[in-house]
C-alpha cells in the first residue's frame, strides 16, 4: 500500500467535467493498493494518517493532528503509486492489486476514515480531475512496512 498525503486549503474531484466531490480544509489521500494488502494494512494506513501532526498549531509549528484542526479528507484512488520504473519507460503495474481486491479495500479504506472524519472519495477506476490547494506545501509518502 503506499498513500501519497496532501495539506490543502481546499480540494474538489471532477468526472467527465463534473465535479463530484469536495472539501475545505483538510487532506488529500491519493491510495495506492498493492497485490497482498489487506484490510488490517488499511487500519495501520487510516490510524496513521489520523495521528499525523502535520496541521500548525498558534505557533505555526507541526503539532496537531487531522481530528484536532476538524479537517476533512478527499480520498483518491490512484494504482500508478504502484507503477515500476526501474529498467524500462513504460510503468508496470505488476505489484497493484488486483481491480476488485483493490475496489474492495478502497472502499474499506473511505469508511474507515469516514467513521472518525468528514470524507469524500473519487470514483474507483474512472478518470478523473483533482484540483486542490497545496497548504504549504506539505506532502508526505506513506508505505507499506515503513510504520
Amino acid at each position: 500500500m503506499v498513500a501519497v498525503i496532501q495539506r490543502v486549503k481546499k480540494a474538489s474531484v471532477e468526472v467527465r467535467g463534473v465535479e463530484i466531490s469536495s472539501i475545505g480544509h483538510g487532506l488529500v489521500v491519493f491510495l495506492g493498493i498493492a497485490l497482498g494488502d489487506t484490510a488490517q494494512e488499511c487500519d495501520k494506513f487510516c490510524d496513521k494518517i489520523l495521528k499525523l501532526r502535520i496541521f500548525s498549531d498558534s505557533h505555526g509549528k507541526m503539532n496537531l493532528s487531522l481530528r484536532e484542526v476538524q479537517g476533512e479528507v478527499l480520498l483518491v484512488s490512484e494504482f500508478t503509486l504502484l507503477g515500476e520504473l526501474k529498467g524500462q519507460n513504460r510503468p508496470s503495474f505488476a505489484k497493484a492489486a488486483g481491480i476488485e481486491e483493490a475496489q474492495k479495500l478502497y472502499n474499506y479504506f473511505g469508511q474507515k476514515l469516514a467513521c472518525v472524519v468528514p470524507t469524500r472519495c473519487g470514483v474507483f477506476r474512472e478518470e478523473m480531475q483533482v484540483h486542490l490547494t497545496n497548504d504549504g506545501p506539505v506532502t508526505f509518502v506513506l508505505r507499506s512496512g515503513e510504520f
